[in-house]
Parts: structure tokens; C-alpha cells; sequence
């Protein structure tokens, strides 16, 4: 070992020391705490949107408006666009955001970077053809007219759990979302901007009103939209209007208060965070109220500030990232027993989930248990969080210790209890698939409910494959529910990572571990699809524009994460010694930084399938260190069995 090379890797096969690099690198980055959390990139509407709620609070402070602008500005495209995606196609939404903010902070409409986006937009439709979210934002500034809005009016809050479109059959994310508009919408406030934006209107009105047949699901939407807006109307001292919408307002006010998490934030993720300030704002909530100010606390925890401006994160996920870091560090043959290793479990136990949350609606009998994503979002443990920490914590042994055991106990408990009706698993709730709410007139934005996915329910499979105590028969028919989800092709769908790669690369590896044979003509059909997805350079990639577009699926730029969800199935199906998965091996070893980790700026993290992207910053890392350690351990296993095969028998 030298000097000019700290680590000794100079020496040992290139696939050991890139892995061995990798190692050293993802273990720098842990807390002293023990967890890993890297960066959520996601687009510029965060940023935008914080920047509008402060304007409508009246803090816009001129220094941080700068860095938010500049921030914006990086992340114009050509032609003077914003895209929800690296590389994406433009977005209008986006663009109207991105633009209404760099005027809050001062850029100029004559400016040619706004010109130039001016013109896009009013081209592309104007603010007329944004989608309904923008609107209710351009709204809240006096651009728009809220009586051209879909109605989602408070009283939906006295709905019973098992009435339609009652608020916990939209999936959680939505619904915080949903509570908290009820309360801006029934206050309908305007809080004009300082100047005119007359310059993103195109001219041509477009109504949020539906016109469809009444025999239609959207037809007969918009006629009740239409008798929404008529109560409305209806002046607010009128009985017995006043009176229930008093109540549910309170009702609601009472709900959002609920849930504030310990971080001050709710559900830990943007929309409801800023919708549920707003609607606390209009209840006579001062700035310096205890829950406001808890609230602007846990917003600067999700804000980073570097040479690049400042930008907010949509999301954390460090109980995600730890848990995956885990599981790859084992992977690579770190010891069981190693500090980091013990630092990690023990607070992965301290971070099991002992409240019952919204999930205990459709649930009332089913005890707590799991994790959640993040820091502090309590209120909303995750099915795919607790699948990837129990395999985690499983994979230390004894490090966890009798609590970890115990915790994951509770947490396949849990998990089984969240099992959907047809046996497959949402992310946070039971049987939330409603088919109606993703027709309401403002729904024209991202998923809205929780179905089951393929990717939750094969990380949920392999980990319950696993487990001593499930029942084989639970293992078999979550089996059979993934096999029916196999595309024609021999892939599968991705829900929460982009896109079939990232489904191939869930399903495989647990079906192999519920017993599925290597040679099973469902596996081979699905490694044949991967290799034909590969590309010339031997990595694999996939646009985000496969959610839309099946021109797509499995077509993309080699990235570092999706080379490894390839490799995870193909090593999984016994095709650790194939060519393919060598040429996959070698596009990481040579793509690797000399820091050890890989360069990726595409969002390989899906939000909302094509509407809400992101790039996990631990992604580029931790799914490498993984793919490589078990592409060393498959070959090492390999050549032993050779040795072994070769040696002549002696006598005894």
C-alpha cells in the first residue's frame, strides 16, 4: 500500500477495486449518527412555489430570492423552458412557475431569458392550459379567477371512510394535499402580485368545467362541479350553510393539526406543507405561532445552499438511503460486525414506527409497526421502507440485537397486515385504488391513489421469502400476483424507480428468492428482454418518457443505477458468468470517479410516473456497491464450484 493509494486497490482485479472504492466512499458519508442521507434533486416548481407561498405571506426577504432565482435560471432550458426532468420535453407548469418567481425576484420582463419564456408560453396555450395546481397558485396571486376552478369544497371532510370520494380513498400524499385545499378554497384568497403578468395569457379563456356527456364519469363530474360552484355562491351567513361550513372547516383545521409531523412538517413531502401554511395562515394562524414557526423550521431542514443557488428538497429519505446502504454493504462483504454497520442498525431500530397513522383507517385492528421514508414523517410508515429495513436489519445478524429482532418482527406483522385484497402491496395504504378519484376535475396532476406496484410488492416478496415464520402459502400467492404483473415483453412496470429496468430489476431478484427456478421460462424471458435493452456501450438506461411513450421502455443513456438494477436480475437468474452482465460490470468499473462513486444527473426516482421525477443523490452509490458485491461474490462462488468440479476424487 502507498501513499498515492490509500486504499491498496491498485493491486487487486479491477472489479475488487472499484468496488473497494466504492466501499470506502459510501462509508465516508455516514452520520456520526449512523443513517446516510443524500440529496433529492427534484424541478424547479419547489422552488418556485416557496417562493410564491413567502410573497403571499408578505416574507419574501431580497437574499435568499436571489439564490432561489439563480437557482432557477441554471435549470432554463434552450428556448426558455423548464422540464420536471433533466432533459425532458418543456413543461408548462413548470415554465409559468419558474417564471412568476424569477419575477418575484426582481428579473425583468424584458430580460431576455423571460422574453424568451414569455413567448413559449403564450405559444404553448398560456396560463389558460397550465394545469389546475398552477392555477390555484396563480389564483392565490390575483392572476386567475377562483370561480374558474374546480370546487373541492371542506364539507368532503364529513364523508364517512367508506363513502365515495371520501378524503382516505385519495392515496396520502394527496389527501394532506386535498384537507388543507379545502380550507384555501373555501376562504378563496388573493394576494395580488406587484406587478401584471398579462404577458402568459394567451387570450383564449379555457374553463375548468368539463363538457361531456351526463352518461360519462366526467360528465356527470362536471355537473356536480357545476352545483358545487351554486353552493358556493351562497352567501357565508346564510343558513345552514354558515353553520356546516363552520364545522367542517374546524373539522379540517382540527385534521391538519393532527398530522403536523415532529419536524413541523406534514407527511414530510412539499404540496401539503405549503398548502397546509396557507390554510392555517386564512384560520388566523400568526406567523409566529408555535405551529408556523415549527413549520418554517422544518422547510430550512429541506433547504440546501450551495454555489449553485438555493433549492428546496421535495423530500428526505434517509431511512431509505440507510437501509439500502446497508444492504449493499453487506452485499460487498463488509463484516456484520463492523462499527458502521452496528451504528447503522441500531438507529434503524431507534427509527421503527410506534404511532398509528392514517393507514389505521382502513386497518383498525392491525397493530403498529414499519418505518417511514424520512426523518419524522411518523403519521405515514411505507410498505417498501419496512420491506428494505427488515432485509437490512436480517442482513446484520446480531448487530441489531433482540430489539431489531423484536422490530422486525412487528414490522412483517405489519406488512402482512397491509396486504392488499388481490395480494399485492401499495406504499402506504390497503386497497386504495379508487377509480373515481383520479376523474375529479382537479386530478389532472399526478398519481392520486395507492394501488398495488410491482416494484413494492417484490422488495415486500424478498423479504418475506426470507422470514422463517411466514407461511409459504402467503410467499406463493404474493408469487402469483407478480407473475400476473409481467408485461408481454418479460418485464415489469415501475411505480416508484424509471422505469421497467427498475421493475425487472425488484421482481427478479425476488422470485428467484420465493423459490422461482433460473431456468423458469418467465425469468428467461425477462433476462432476454434486459439484454436486448442493453446498450452498445454496456450499460443499460431508460428514459422517464417510457411512462408515456412504449417507444421508451428500456431506452435511455447508460446510468449507474439502472446499469445496476439490470445486473441485480441478471446475477439473480444465475447470469453472473454471461457476456452481458460482464459488459454491465465493466461500464461501471470504467465510469467510476476517482472518489469512488459515479456521476449521474438523470432522475432515475420516480414521484408520479412521468408528472413527478427525482434523482436520489445515493442512488449513483449505493444500487453500484451493490451489483458489484454481488457480482463478486456470484464468481468467487462460481470459480470454487469449478475447483471443486475439477479436483480429482482420492480414496479414502
Amino acid at each position: 500500500m502507498t501513499s498515492s493509494d490509500p486504499a491498496g486497490t491498485a493491486a487487486r482485479p479491477p472489479v475488487e477495486a472499484s468496488l473497494e472504492a466504492a466501499v470506502e466512499h459510501l462509508l465516508s458519508l455516514q452520520s456520526a449518527e449512523g443513517w446516510w442521507k443524500a440529496e433529492l434533486e427534484t424541478n424547479v416548481t419547489m422552488d418556485a412555489e416557496d417562493m410564491m407561498l413567502r410573497h403571499y405571506l408578505g416574507i419574501v426577504e431580497p437574499g435568499p430570492a436571489a439564490e432561489t432565482a439563480r437557482w432557477i435560471r441554471s435549470n432554463q432550458q434552450t428556448g426558455g423552458t423548464w422540464s420536471t426532468f433533466r432533459g425532458g420535453p418543456p413543461d408548462l407548469s413548470t415554465t409559468v412557475e419558474a417564471y412568476v418567481a424569477l419575477r418575484l425576484a426582481g428579473d425583468e420582463p424584458g430580460d431576455a431569458h423571460m422574453l424568451e419564456a414569455a413567448n413559449w408560453i403564450r405559444e404553448s396555450g398560456g396560463i389558460e392550459a397550465s394545469r389546475v395546481f398552477t392555477r390555484i397558485w396563480m389564483a392565490v396571486l390575483g392572476v386567475w379567477d377562483w370561480e374558474d376552478l374546480p370546487v373541492i369544497p371542506p364539507e368532503v371532510m364529513f364523508l364517512p371512510a367508506r363513502a365515495p370520494l371520501n378524503i382516505y380513498d385519495f392515496a396520502c400524499w394527496a389527501r394532506q394535499t386535498i384537507v388543507a385545499l379545502t380550507v384555501v378554497m373555501a376562504h378563496r384568497p388573493s394576494r395580488p402580485l406587484p406587478f401584471s403578468v398579462e404577458e402568459l395569457l394567451s387570450g383564449k379563456a379555457r374553463s375548468s368545467r368539463t363538457r361531456a356527456s351526463i352518461r360519462s364519469t366526467a360528465g356527470r363530474f362536471a355537473i356536480l362541479d357545476a352545483l358545487l360552484h351554486r353552493y358556493e355562491r351562497i352567501p357565508g351567513w346564510v343558513l345552514p350553510k354558515s353553520l356546516i361550513r363552520k364545522a367542517a372547516v374546524s373539522k379540517a383545521e382540527r385534521w391538519i393539526l393532527r398530522r403536523q409531523e415532529a419536524d413541523g412538517l406534514w407527511g414530510g413531502i412539499q404540496p401539503p406543507v405549503v398548502y397546509s401554511i396557507i390554510a392555517l395562515d386564512l384560520l388566523g394562524y400568526p406567523l409566529d405561532h408555535p405551529v408556523l414557526q415549527a413549520a418554517f423550521r422544518g422547510i430550512d431542514g429541506f433547504t440546501i445552499r450551495d454555489e449553485r443557488g438555493r433549492r428546496l428538497e421535495a423530500c428526505q429519505s434517509p431511512v431509505w438511503d440507510t437501509a439500502l446502504a446497508v444492504v449493499a454493504l453487506r452485499d460487498a462483504g463488509v463484516d456484520e460486525g463492523d462499527p458502521s454497520l452496528k451504528a447503522a442498525a441500531r438507529w434503524l431500530v431507534g427509527e421503527e414506527i410506534q404511532v398509528r397513522g392514517d393507514w389505521a383507517i382502513r386497518r383498525p385492528l392491525l397493530q403498529s409497526g414499519g418505518w417511514a421514508f424520512e426523518f419524522a414523517n411518523d403519521n405515514y410508515p411505507d410498505i417498501d421502507d419496512t420491506a428494505e429495513v427488515i432485509m437490512a436489519l436480517r442482513r446484520v445478524g446480531g448487530s441489531a440485537g433482540p430489539d431489531g429482532d423484536a422490530a422486525c418482527e412487528r414490522g412483517v406483522e405489519w406488512t402482512l397486515g397491509m396486504q392488499c385484497k388481490d395480494a399485492g402491496w401499495g406504499a402506504f395504504d390497503v386497497d386504495n385504488d379508487s377509480r373515481l378519484i383520479a376523474k375529479l376535475p382537479f386530478c389532472d396532476f399526478g398519481e392520486v391513489t395507492d394501488p398495488p406496484s410491482a416494484d413494492v410488492t417484490a422488495h415486500v416478496l424478498e423479504m418475506l421469502a426470507a422470514e422463517r415464520q411466514v407461511a409459504p402459502e402467503v410467499v406463493n400467492r404474493a408469487s402469483a400476483w407478480l407473475w400476473r404483473q409481467q408485461e408481454p415483453d418479460g418485464s415489469w412496470f415501475g411505480r416508484w424507480g424509471v422505469n421497467y429496468i427498475y421493475g425487472t430489476g425488484a421482481a427478479v431478484p425476488a422470485l428467484i428468492e420465493a423459490g422461482a427456478h433460473p431456468d423458469d421460462p418467465r425469468i428467461r424471458q425477462a433476462v432476454q428482454w434486459l439484454e436486448q435493452q442493453q446498450n452498445p456501450d454496456g450499460g443499460w438506461g431508460e428514459d422517464i418518457r417510457s411512462y408515456v411513450d412504449d417507444n421508451w421502455r428500456g431506452r435511455g443513456d447508460s446510468t449507474p443505477s439502472q446499469t445496476a438494477w439490470a445486473l441485480l436480475a441478471l446475477i439473480a437468474a444465475g447470469d453472473a458468468a454471461a457476456e452481458s452482465t460482464r459488459r454491465g460490470v465493466q461500464w461501471l468499473v470504467e465510469h467510476q470517479t476517482t472518489e469512488g462513486t459515479w456521476d449521474e444527473p438523470w432522475f432515475t426516482g420516480t414521484g408520479f410516473p412521468w408528472d413527478f421525477s427525482i434523482n436520489y443523490h445515493l442512488y449513483r452509490l449505493v444500487w453500484p456497491v451493490m451489483a458489484l458485491g454481488r457480482y463478486v461474490t456470484a464468481s468467487s462462488t462460481a470459480s470454487a464450484n469449478s475447483l471443486t468440479a475439477s479436483r480429482p476424487e482420492t480414496s479414502g
